[in-house]
């Protein structure tokens, strides 16, 4: 597989991950994130969804879990070296690329006004979980209505206006040509923010272990994961990204 066209943008002022879930962001451009707030740029995290369907636990209070995953995103978001966590909390399972939410993302977009954008490819295929797909559909359809006045104009008023990102980077990219390089201290600071999802361990953090101790083994996981992109990208770790700025 050749290497990725470009690497490692210039520190953006600031940047917006778009997500689906409570940990996306985390899992896939967490380590991105933490090496471009180290460098001064002002990260903000937008969450989609309340998570009420990550558990295996049939019995847990779903609002709890709400609460839980709200302040765990949080800290984590902390950890990246983020300001902030925006919670349009539509409900884990159900999320739609529809009008009323496209404005809402737009809205966001229109506020925090960033420099990169991030969020999921909608465009992958074989993708299993719906919400992954939507969120990428309105994180597109997202950017084009805030840099356009006649998409929801509602919303310019108070100094609000219209907003066009430089760059967008889709990660779990169907073809990705682009490359965040990172090194251990990246790598730390994502390992720390996944760490912080706590009511994961048993779902998404821990459902691959083996015999050994399973906090080290997902920690070894995640190294894996950097150091294969790593390979593709001629560095020792990496985030693999679609890259998007001449239709922006």
């Amino acid at each position: 597989m050749t290497g990725p066209r470009t690497a490692d943008l210039p520190t953006p002022a600031s940047a917006l991950a778009v997500v689906a879930h409570p940990d996306d962001a985390e899992f896939q451009c967490g380590a991105t994130l933490a090496k471009w707030a180290r460098a001064g740029c002002v990260v903000h995290h937008l969450v989609l969804t309340d998570g009420s369907k990550g558990t295996w636990d049939p019995t847990v209070d779903q609002s709890d879990l709400v609460e839980r995953r709200k302040a765990e995103q949080r800290e984590a978001a902390t950890l990246l070296g983020g300001t902030g966590v925006v919670f349009l909390g539509h409900v884990d399972g159900e999320l739609e690329s529809d009008r009323l939410t496209r404005a809402r993302v737009c809205a966001v977009i229109r506020r925090l006004r960033p420099a990169v954008v991030l969020g999921h490819d909608p465009w992958k295929r074989y993708r299993l979980h719906p919400d992954h797909a939507a969120a990428g559909r309105l994180v597109v359809d997202g950017i084009v209505a805030a840099r356009d006045p006649f998409f929801h104009p509602e919303q310019l008023v108070d100094g609000v206006t219209v907003h066009r990102p430089d760059a967008l980077l889709l990660f779990e990219a169907d073809e990705a040509n682009h490359a965040e390089t990172l090194g251990e201290e990246d790598l730390a600071a994502q390992l720390a923010a996944l760490e912080a999802h706590e009511s994961q361990m048993e779902t998404t953090h821990f459902y691959r272990a083996g015999d050994g101790d399973p906090l080290e083994e997902f920690r070894r996981r995640q190294r894996e994961r950097l150091a294969g992109t790593g390979e593709w990208a001629g560095a020792p770790l990496a985030q693999a990204y679609h890259l998007i700025v001449d239709q922006l």
